[in-house]
Formats: C-alpha cells, sequence, structure tokens
C-alpha cells in the first residue's frame, strides 16, 4: 500500500512532467516564426511538394471543411464514370451571407487526367484562404465579400489511373472510357505494358548497325542523333511495351481516345472535326455535373480551370470562328487581369488559344464565356523557367531536362537504361524520363507556384463585381412630392453583365429597389446634367438596369409621395447584394 509521501512524490512527478512536456512545446513554437504570406499555425498541415490521389485530395477537402466550419463545406456534384464523387469545396465567410448572395469564383483542376497538378494548385487556394482568413485584413474581408467554389479534380478516375497504373507523361489524357481507338472492332485489346514493372512507360531502343542515334560519350543516358552523312548505333523503337493485338503497333488501344476538354456544349463539333469530341455535347457525366451546378449558381462571375504545361494564361476563343463572340470591351478586362497575371507569375505567358496555340472547338473555357458570361482563364502550369529563371519556349527540351535531373533530382527522374528480351523486338534497352517530371512540377517548385497561380486566381476573384449605395439625394418638388436620386457604384473591374452576357440575355437585370416610400415614378438616369432618363412604367419601386459597368457607376431615380424612413437595395446575379438605409 503506497504511502502518503509516495502518493505526493507520484503527483510531483506527474505534474512535473506535464510542466515539462509543456515547457518543451512551447519551446518548439518558440523556435519558428511566421513567414510573410504564408498561414502561421494551419489548422490543417498539407505538404505541397507532393502529389495526392482523388482520395488525397478529398480527405484534404474534408479536413479543411471540418476544421472551418464557418468558411467551408463540401459536397458531391455527381459521379465520374465509375462512380466516384465530384467534390466541391465552398469558400466564403458564412456569417457575412449565403454563398449564392456574392459575386463567386469557380476554379478548378485535372479535367486531363495526366495534367496533374491542377489538383494541388485548386486545393491551394481553398487551404490559403482559409488558414489566412484569421489574421489577413484583405482574406477576411474577400470572403465576406466573395465565394469561391472549387472542385480540384474533375478526372478522378483517371488522375488514380496516371498515378497507379504504368503511363507516359501524357496519358492517360482522356477519362476511363475504354474505346475502339484503332479501328479494328475490339476495344482495349493493346494496353499499356510496363515490361520492367516500375510503373512508368519509358522508351525502347535497340542496337542497329543501320542506326541514327548513339549514346552520348559524356552522359549515356542521352541519345543524340548522327550526322546526315554518319551511321549510328541506336534505332528507336518508341513506346516501351507490346503489340498485342498484331497490328504492328504498340500499346495503341488503351483507355481513350477522348478528350474531355472538347466536351462541352459552346461550339462543339463532331469527332471527325474536332477529334475527341465523342457523341454530343456533356457526353461525359463529369463535365455534366460541373455544367449543371453552374447553370444553378448564376453568381459565378469568374472562372479558372487548371492545366498543364508550357507556363501559359490563356483567354478564348478556341478558334477563329469563335472571334466575334468576345467583344472587344470584354477583352480589355481579361487583358488588365492577365497582364498583371504574368507580373504575378514569373515565366508565364498571356496567349490567346486560337491565335497563339491551336483551335479547340467544345472547350471548356468557351463554355463558361460563351454559354454563361463568365470572364474565364485556362493556365498551363509549369514552365521551365522555373528550373534555371532562363527564358525559354515553356515546355523545355531533353538538353534542360538532363541538365535539370543532373543538378537539381540527381537522377530521381530519369530510368536508366536497362536490357529487356522483347518477344518481337529481340533484345531491347528501356530507360527515359519518369511518367511526373517534365510536365508536372518536381516537387521542390510545386508550392511557389501553386501559391503564385492562386494569388492570380484570388485577384481575379477580387475584381468580380462589388456593389455599394451612394450619393443618395432628395429633392423636394412641392405638392407633397420629391424626388429621390440615388448611385449604384461598382468598384471592380468586371460589370455585372459581360457583353456576352446582354447580347443573348444570358442572366436576368439587375434590381434596385426602393422600400418604406410610396412611388410615384421610377427611372434610369441616362444623363443627369442634360436631364434624360428612362422611365420603368411597370413596378417603378423595382428598378431594372441592364448592366453596372467596371469601374463605373449607374444613376436610378425615384418620384415618391411619401416616405422618410425609406432603404434602398440592389440586387445582381453576379454583382450580389448591395443596401442603404435612411
Amino acid at each position: 500500500m503506497k504511502t502518503m509521501k509516495t502518493k505526493n512524490l507520484i503527483v510531483a512527478l506527474a505534474l512535473g512532467a506535464s510542466s515539462l512536456f509543456a515547457m518543451n512545446a512551447t519551446a518548439q513554437q518558440e523556435n519558428y516564426f511566421r513567414a510573410i504570406g504564408t498561414p502561421h499555425k494551419p489548422k490543417v498541415e498539407i505538404a505541397w511538394n507532393r502529389y495526392y490521389s482523388a482520395e488525397g485530395l478529398w480527405d484534404w477537402m474534408k479536413k479543411i471543411a471540418a476544421a472551418h466550419p464557418d468558411l467551408a463545406k463540401v459536397e458531391s456534384i455527381g459521379k465520374s464514370v465509375e462512380g466516384r464523387e465530384i467534390l466541391t469545396l465552398t469558400i466564403t465567410d458564412f456569417s457575412a451571407g449565403k454563398d449564392t448572395d456574392k459575386p463567386a469564383m469557380w476554379i478548378d483542376g485535372n479535367i486531363h487526367s495526366n495534367e496533374i497538378q491542377g489538383g494541388e494548385f485548386s486545393l491551394y487556394v481553398a487551404w490559403y484562404l482559409t488558414e489566412m482568413h484569421a489574421d489577413n485584413e484583405f482574406v477576411k474581408q474577400l470572403l465576406k465579400d466573395k465565394t469561391f467554389y472549387i472542385t480540384p479534380t474533375i478526372n478522378p478516375d483517371a488522375r488514380n489511373n496516371f498515378f497507379k497504373e504504368p503511363n507516359t507523361a501524357n496519358t492517360p489524357r482522356s477519362g476511363m472510357l475504354v474505346l475502339d481507338n484503332d479501328g479494328d472492332g475490339q476495344v482495349g485489346e493493346d494496353m499499356m505494358d510496363d515490361l520492367d514493372g516500375d510503373g512508368n512507360i519509358t522508351m525502347m531502343i535497340r542496337q542497329s548497325p543501320t542506326g541514327r542515334y548513339i549514346k552520348d560519350p559524356l552522359d549515356p543516358r542521352k541519345l543524340i542523333a548522327v550526322g546526315p552523312n554518319q551511321v549510328g548505333a541506336y534505332e528507336m523503337l518508341g513506346q516501351e511495351g507490346l503489340d498485342n493485338d498484331g497490328d504492328g503497333e504498340v500499346n495503341d488501344d488503351g483507355v481513350g481516345y477522348y478528350d474531355p476538354n472538347r466536351d462541352w456544349g459552346w461550339n462543339w463539333q463532331p469527332d471527325y472535326i474536332q477529334r475527341g469530341a465523342l457523341k454530343y455535347p456533356f457526353t461525359l457525366p463529369e463535365n455534366r455535373s460541373v455544367m449543371e451546378f453552374v447553370m444553378k449558381h448564376p453568381n459565378i462571375a469568374g472562372a479558372q480551370s487548371f492545366h498543364n504545361s508550357g507556363g501559359m494564361i490563356l483567354r478564348g476563343p478556341g478558334a477563329e470562328e469563335d472571334l466575334n463572340t468576345y467583344n472587344q470591351n470584354d477583352i480589355r478586362i481579361y487583358d488588365a487581369i492577365a497582364k498583371k497575371g504574368e507580373e504575378m507569375i514569373p515565366g508565364y505567358r498571356y496567349l490567346t488559344v486560337y491565335k497563339d496555340l491551336y483551335s479547340v472547338f467544345g472547350g471548356e473555357l468557351d463554355w463558361f464565356y460563351g454559354n454563361r458570361g463568365v470572364f474565364t482563364y485556362s493556365n498551363e502550369l509549369m514552365v521551365s523557367y522555373l528550373y534555371f529563371h532562363q527564358q525559354s519556349s515553356g515546355r523545355g527540351n531533353q538538353d534542360e531536362q538532363f541538365k535539370v535531373d543532373e543538378l537539381l533530382t540527381f537522377g530521381d527522374a530519369f530510368v536508366n537504361w536497362k536490357e529487356f528480351k522483347h518477344p518481337q523486338f529481340g533484345t531491347v534497352e528501356i530507360g527515359g524520363f519518369k511518367k511526373t517530371f517534365g510536365r508536372a512540377h518536381p516537387g521542390f517548385l510545386l508550392e511557389q507556384d501553386a501559391h503564385r497561380n492562386a494569388a492570380f486566381s484570388i485577384y481575379h476573384a477580387y475584381h468580380t463585381p462589388k456593389l455599394s449605395v451612394m450619393d443618395v439625394k432628395e429633392e423636394d418638388l412641392g405638392g407633397g412630392l420629391k424626388a429621390i436620386t440615388a448611385t449604384i457604384f461598382n468598384e471592380r473591374l468586371m460589370p455585372t453583365h459581360a457583353s456576352q452576357d446582354l447580347k443573348y440575355k444570358i442572366e436576368r437585370p439587375d434590381y434596385v429597389t426602393i422600400s418604406g416610400a410610396k412611388v410615384v415614378a421610377g427611372f434610369v438616369v441616362e444623363d443627369a446634367d442634360m436631364k434624360k432618363f428612362v422611365e420603368q412604367k411597370f413596378s417603378p419601386e423595382k428598378i431594372a438596369v441592364e448592366n453596372i459597368p467596371g469601374m463605373s457607376a449607374v444613376k436610378v431615380k425615384w418620384i415618391v409621395s411619401s416616405g422618410s424612413g425609406y432603404s434602398i437595395t440592389v440586387d445582381s446575379a453576379k454583382g450580389g447584394k448591395a443596401s442603404w438605409k435612411k
């Protein structure tokens, strides 16, 4: 039986251990300090130097929502071909109003399954906004004013396939539908073959007395072409794999081929014109889920889609035939935001798809703008400038990649050549760059580029409309009547209705309503100095305004017969709500 002295000693030791633990924890906290622009003590600690499966992204999304219930909610907006959820985060300050009452920014990534880092970059936006909210006044005000709808992966099935199955850096680009790619009447009979079992589909070479290549004497990983009057030692056989269906081609009937970014219902063209378009717009359930969500959320005013690679900030049109869709007034806004983006993201260039790349029909970028009047960019993530801060073509070249692997990744990016007894080609050598190198960021470059691209999206969201009621004036007209005028000011670059929206009347007008006064007549003031007014004869207390331009204002006027304690409210689908009360 323990004596009183023994019990006291145990208690003292326990208290001492507890105090020591507390002191150690405090000491650990005092051993690191907050870096400018990043969360100090995040509730959700995510490592941004790696990639996550679809389930990994979803797990982080749920943790963000659980840690910040007043700022984040997660929901499924649909299902993929293989039945996986399409999860979306809503980020806003819910205490400052409903998400649907605020101008919103849509952000997505990974519509092309091999373009993986769009998932992490999208997630970074959600993480950064929620973790910085408590300490940063800009973020705090932004989430009072705006909403973010963030879907890190539109293509969860093939995202997982890219990571977990043998692939090149370019496969699969599609989702997981298996089609007859080689036109032989069979589907999926010549899939990828990972001959050395390392999870990567690299290249095959073979020694040949008439080959056109030699191994570089200074770097035997590298094949170099010989001169036109020289004979080499190796021939290139193409992708690592087998000809499983005997048609003379290797790996030619696997997943796909279709393109989820040719499936959207704007300027869509059938497959014989636009390769990869499938049967009709929104054939794919993943894209259809996004479309239906966007249609139900008319408050979405801006959008960003993350792709890879090449370091580009892209806008539409995707095809020259669609050139007249993009009105010059809207292009000025596109230019202002994107040129700021070039400053924010070193090495990235602002380009137009049809003019600077190639023609795209049925692209997401054009659907958002053409069908919904939403100002939308598509960023091609990763630019070789990030390696050595030297200007390049954007996607780099083989010599640069070998240099990166030698000096920065220390051989981790390349599978060295090794012999393999191939049943069709005899003795071959298999080797080459891994699937997660080249188009995708190495881990050490991920967080910086994620932050810069997130900052660009936040800047874009900031410039969705912000409305206020100002300069309310009264004028006594006699006979018990008075005139009340009010100015509705848009404090941001983007109008409440893009030109495309106005052209096709996509969204309802903005409404300016006076309450608490008996209204005799209501007007939109076209020119106050010249006394030009447009009367609204029906329901004059609720004036319909066609558009509130960016960094500009509209003025309305009412004639009222009574009312001293009135209020004025503005209700805009893409511009949110504003109010004034006497």
